[in-house]
């Protein structure tokens, strides 16, 4: 009947905020400019939600998470980093899922770089862009969020093994080339795993280390330890700085590192993984690993919430 509207109830506004995850006052505001229309308030909220996701680009999204996600076969693996601006959102269980479903895309993904990949048709709703999704997530959960970076692992002979460090502050792949594949050899991999997570390595070993990098250590090392030693000869220089570069190497270099269980507090992680492959008469060789840390790089804006809240209502 023409010039009745249809009533809003509770209900109907909780049902529209468990499909779409948007706020209250949202729901209520897409119902009535709906006549009560579902299907219709959803797209309504999506329309409203990627123009406020323009709005909302301009903060810092410092926060976030890392997720893994690998092939059943485990022979394939992808680590991403998806940000929000607020730690609150970014411990929110549908930002989780989202960011779980980002990974579960680009694992599969042959996109060469991000732009290429927020070009891609997104797998839950190939209506959208990954892009556009991004956006539709921003609208819903309402702050900033930004799918930084993702990289991909894969191995012929062996497996990957991932590690997820405080519920996403840091995620790990480790990369393993072995002819034997059991519970003991993947614990290994997962201790390898969690020893990059905790003592955070740049190389995997020495042979990663540049030899451009190498030169400029010695450069500055040597100016150091003549200043520390004015009269002594080039050899004990040489001696002092070559020693001060296998100390460096042991801290950046993984397999260099002391294994942080060794038993005997010297073991390092390249002895411990000959171990265990003695152990299982495996041929084992950690070929690579990938840390992620949420927001490493990123500035965090501290903003004042008032001022934030006056620029939102245009005073």
């Amino acid at each position: 009947m023409e010039g009745i509207t249809m009533a809003i109830t509770a209900s109907m506004v909780k049902e529209l905020r468990e499909m779409t995850g948007a706020g209250m006052m949202d729901c209520k505001k897409a119902l009535a400019a709906t006549d009560g229309d579902m299907d219709k308030a959803v797209d309504f909220l999506r329309e409203k939600g990627l123009a406020g996701a323009e709005k909302k680009a301009g903060r810092i999204a410092a926060e976030g998470i890392v997720v893994t996600a690998l092939s059943e076969d485990e022979k394939k693996a992808v680590v991403v980093e998806v940000n929000a601006e607020t730690d609150f959102v970014a411990k929110n269980e549908k930002f989780r899922t989202y960011a779980a479903d980002v990974a579960a895309q680009a694992l599969k993904t042959t996109a060469a770089d991000m732009d290429a990949f927020m070009a891609e048709k997104w797998e839950k709703d190939p209506s959208l862009t990954v892009k556009e999704a991004l956006s539709t997530q921003i609208s819903i959960i309402g702050e900033n969020m930004n799918i930084r970076r993702f990289e991909q692992v894969e191995v012929a002979d062996g497996f990957v093994s991932s590690y997820i460090h405080a519920g996403g502050k840091i995620g790990v792949l480790v990369v393993v080339e072995s002819n034997v594949v059991n519970d003991a050899v993947k614990e290994m991999a997962k201790n390898v795993a969690m020893q990059a997570a905790a003592l955070k390595p740049q190389f995997t070993c020495r042979d990663e280390v540049s030899a451009e990098y190498i030169e400029k250590e010695k450069e500055i090392l040597t100016a150091a330890a003549k200043n520390e030693k004015p009269d002594a000869n080039d050899k004990i220089i040489s001696g002092m700085v070559m020693g001060r570069i296998n100390k460096e190497m042991k801290e950046i270099c993984l397999l260099d590192q002391v294994y942080v269980k060794a038993e005997d507090g010297k073991q390092s992680v390249e002895q411990y993984v000959k171990a265990v492959a003695k152990e299982n008469g495996a041929d084992i060789k950690v070929k690579k690993f990938v840390r992620y840390e949420t927001g490493e790089g990123l500035a965090k804006k501290e903003e004042n919430f008032a001022e934030e809240v006056a620029k939102q209502m245009g005073m």
